[in-house]
């Protein structure tokens, strides 16, 4: 099968599509024939060396994966035929940019009717990060008031349609030129984080949802009893000592698969609450150009490669 491997550490070039074996299945596992695979930054960050998540190369980045079971191993939870999506072996290595990954069943879900396969391949690891923080760790429900960063980042404007969906109140951080596009996904004030202090601006906030790295000036506009969300700094035990100190709630994620959420992602998916914008759909050679365009933090959404698996 093809797959972008990578030799060496380096920039995009480095990620090379080339031949090899097929996957072989164990018990509980699927063979899903990938027909798209998403681009996170921290694939980029892997590549690149910056964070040597996996170790040293050869190995293939990527995660998240939309498309149909091939074979099923003894005990799983698919038959042939079936449409999935999912964020396998996250943070250990999947090889997703390829044309077959092999997954415990349980760490895939079936794909959301609704979307496409490069759609879906947008969800897993930006929606799963979304859910996990605001639904499993801060519990958001109808009535929170609830501050997002980087809201039109590829996991922020997931943030902002999983908050709405659940009935919250949502403030969203971007540039002036994401605004509409913010208010078009349903939050309820925006602000120009270039030219406004967000601690001047709001205050008494339920949960911030924080992806840029901003703790402390975060916990400064929660209410008593407020939670910090934090993807990036999950590991400051400082931040979340002084967040506790504070009187406040830290919920550091780092995200993981978890097949039950990948459901309730889709569910949202069917009922027209949720749907990622796909910036770029690139095809599998040119994984390097996809990673150039994450890089750039300038996007819209997410960047999909498209995959057409041959035997």
């Amino acid at each position: 099968m093809r797959a972008a491997i990578q030799k060496s550490f380096g920039g995009p070039e480095v990620l090379e599509v080339t031949e090899v074996a097929k996957p072989e299945l164990l018990s509980g596992e699927v063979l899903v024939r990938v027909h798209a695979s998403s681009v996170n930054p921290v694939d980029v960050a892997v590549r690149s060396g910056a964070f040597p998540l996996l170790g040293q190369p050869p190995f293939g980045v990527g995660w998240d994966i939309s498309g149909v079971v091939e074979e099923a191993g003894p005990g799983a939870r698919y038959e042939v035929g079936e449409e999935v999506f999912g964020m396998p072996f996250f943070p250990r290595a999947a090889t997703g940019y390829a044309e077959y990954v092999a997954t415990p069943s349980r760490q895939v879900a079936r794909k959301p009717a609704a979307l496409s396969h490069v759609e879906a391949a947008a969800l897993p690891l930006a929606a799963l990060t979304a859910w996990q923080g605001l639904v499993d760790r801060a519990g958001v429900k109808a009535g929170d008031r609830v501050l997002i960063h980087r809201a039109a980042g590829g996991v922020g404007h997931l943030a902002v349609q999983i908050a709405k969906a659940r009935g919250a109140y949502v403030i969203a951080l971007a540039s002036a030129g994401k605004h509409d596009y913010l208010r078009e996904l349903g939050a309820d004030e925006v602000i120009d984080y270039r030219t406004t202090d967000f601690t001047e601006a709001v205050q008494d906030i339920d949960i911030v949802f924080d992806s840029v790295a901003d703790g402390e000036r975060s916990l400064s506009v929660l209410k008593p009893g407020g939670v910090l969300v934090s993807i990036l700094e999950h590991m400051k035990p400082e931040l979340a000592a002084a967040v506790q100190a504070a009187g406040r709630r830290f919920a550091g994620v780092s995200v993981e698969p978890d097949y039950a959420a990948l459901e309730a992602i889709a569910e949202l998916a069917d009922a027209g609450l949720l749907r990622p914008t796909i910036a770029e759909s690139l095809p599998l050679e040119d994984a390097g150009k996809a990673h150039e365009l994450v890089a750039s933090g300038q996007l819209v959404g997410k960047v999909v490669l498209t995959v057409d698996a041959t035997e």
